[in-house]
């Protein structure tokens, strides 16, 4: 699959809120609140701030996957089912070390193959928390690259 990372455009979001959507039906831990509407949305209101990065397929102008950055921290990575395990993510993540001396973020507990990949890409977890603080209330898993003197160095 030859795929190019470009900045999202307004005409993004309704593949990218399709991938999300996507992710959140297949999912079975993850709760069923938003529709697909509300989850183009959200990825609009990550679009217009200029946060958003999207996979496509060069061939046939189709996303198949995006990354929302905010600074130094990781809003959003996600993949269609087909994109995954293809180094689209790891690219994804290549650019975001490039472009800043260190990175955070947040998965869900419940999301362990996020977990593999986020440590297998040097991430270390820094703290578990109950989700209280998450629109979703799953507890989570915060995440920092580089290693930071005194982080935790362990797997969950």
């Amino acid at each position: 699959m030859n795929v190019w990372l470009r900045p999202a455009t307004p005409l993004d979001a309704g593949q990218a809120g399709a991938i999300l959507h996507r992710f959140q039906q297949d999912t079975s831990w993850m709760p069923k609140e938003h529709s697909g509407a509300e989850a183009i949305s959200f990825c609009d209101q990550m679009i217009a701030k200029g946060w958003v990065s999207v996979a496509e397929v060069e061939t046939h102008r189709r996303i198949v996957g995006f990354m929302a950055q905010d600074g130094a921290e990781i809003c959003a990575l996600y993949l269609t089912a087909e994109a995954r395990g293809q180094g689209i993510g790891k690219a994804f993540l290549a650019r975001a070390k490039a472009a800043s001396p260190s990175l955070k973020l947040w998965t869900f507990q419940a999301n362990t193959g996020a977990q593999r990949f986020y440590l297998r890409e040097g991430f270390v977890e820094v703290q578990r928390t109950d989700g209280a603080a998450n629109g979703e209330g799953l507890p989570d898993v915060e995440y920092h690259w580089p290693p930071k003197q005194g982080e935790s160095d362990h797997e969950p």
